[in-house]
């Protein structure tokens, strides 16, 4: 079988030739501030940036995700990207400011710069390359997503886009930051609200009532204790729960709590389930004697079109065979390219949820930037990582093709 004739050299120099183009996109994206369900400015620009670049069609969906199509062919080949950002924090912590960002020889920083706009960037000309170099097979098409809401909760974007939008790739590369390396997989995450009840009474007299306050905190040692003896596994790691909010409710300062809820942040290794992280925590002694209730969150905030695609927050676990042709292709790519690739797992969650771990669609991961950089102040990434990706992604199709066919 002849395979795909790829001049490397000529790939190289054509992401090189973008550098100034996607730097400057980049800044422009940093500067439009785009937390979850407001987005608009950011998709907008993205639109006009892939209208400027010849997409075949750039359109948004119901859900506001704005959709970049280069080809004509029935495959089609995704690379997504989640266009919003989680708020700047503290912002005595920030030596710049975040939405202006900076600029340097080497850097660009900025909130949402690794988390992750410049993967968002380096994709977007990704295809761009893949069409100027003839590089998108006929039967292909090549789907650019810039996917809205994952902060808030992952994968839902692309639950929307398959179940609705009828948008099923043959595979997706998620351009999420990856240290520069190839990631095939990461632990799921369910987010679980525990609520107890109490008696109130006045504070003067608390015998008289049943602080729920003080039931939550046996609860609570319970679930510390609980995150010890969590499964491991040789790749994901280890899973973990931890408490992530607390509320109550009292009729005033001088009453005792009548009653208490907190927030379980559970991330879910490979064997563990939905039933299976609901029953360890109903099954802890102290929510039994309590009558504590096990519940799940539900997502329902509506999109910055005003659309509500509501889910469970439950998020599943999803990973790649290191051999499977998706993953083969990508570090074929990177390698004929730059160098071998370190093949590795996220520690956080994507999108990667839904796609493969919903949908069992082929996910698999390389984005410029850094994991350590999401959600933290003086956020930057690397212009030779976002160069270097989307050249990457442009080859990435073509090789695909061509294991698929010898398998």
């Amino acid at each position: 079988m002849t395979k795909t004739a790829i001049d490397y050299d000529r790939v190289r120099q054509a992401a090189e030739s973008y550098k100034e183009d996607m730097v400057n996109f980049l800044r422009d994206l940093v500067r439009i501030p785009g937390e979850s369900c407001e987005e608009e400015g950011v998709a907008r620009r993205i639109k006009e940036e892939m209208e400027k670049l010849g997409y075949d069609k750039a359109e948004f969906d119901q859900l506001g995700n704005v959709l970049g199509w280069m080809g004509t062919g029935k495959r089609i080949i995704a690379f997504d990207g989640h266009i919003d950002t989680v708020g700047i924090g503290e912002i005595t912590n920030w030596k710049f400011d975040p939405y202006e960002g900076f600029e340097t020889e080497t850097e660009v920083g900025g909130r949402g710069a690794s988390d992750q706009l410049g993967g968002v960037v380096a994709a977007v000309y990704g295809a761009k390359i893949a069409k100027d170099l003839g590089m998108i097979d006929d039967d292909v098409t090549l789907l650019v997503t810039g996917t809205v809401q994952e902060e808030d909760c992952d994968g839902m974007c692309w639950l929307h886009l398959i179940e609705n939008e009828n948008i099923r790739p043959e595979f997706v590369v998620s351009t999420e930051p990856t240290d520069m390396h190839v990631y095939r997989g990461h632990r799921g995450r369910m987010e679980i609200r525990v609520e107890v009840k109490g008696i109130s009474c006045h504070g003067s007299a608390p015998e008289r009532g049943e602080n729920a306050i003080y039931k939550m905190a046996d609860i609570l040692k319970e679930v510390e204790e609980l995150n010890n003896q969590l499964k491991d596994d040789p790749f994901l790691g280890k899973g973990t729960v931890t408490t992530s909010q607390i509320f109550f409710t009292s009729p005033s300062r001088c009453a005792v709590a009548d009653s208490c809820a907190i927030s379980l942040d559970r991330r879910l290794t490979w064997g563990e389930t939905w039933d299976s992280a609901i029953a360890e925590i109903e099954a802890l002694p102290s929510v039994k004697k309590y009558g504590a209730v096990v519940t799940m969150y539900k997502y329902d905030r509506p999109s910055w079109t005003g659309f509500v695609y509501e889910q469970d927050c439950f998020f599943p676990t999803w990973v790649i065979p290191e051999d499977a042709p998706q993953t083969r292709a990508l570090v074929e790519a990177y390698t004929n390219l730059y160098q071998a690739p370190k093949v590795d797992k996220w520690t956080f969650s994507t999108n990667g949820v839904a796609i493969m771990g919903r949908h069992d669609i082929p996910c698999i991961g390389l984005g410029p930037g850094k994991e350590a950089q999401a959600h933290a102040p003086n956020e930057k990434t690397w212009k030779e990582d976002v160069v270097r990706c989307a050249a990457i992604y442009s080859v990435m199709p073509s090789l695909y093709v061509d294991i698929a066919k010898e398998a």
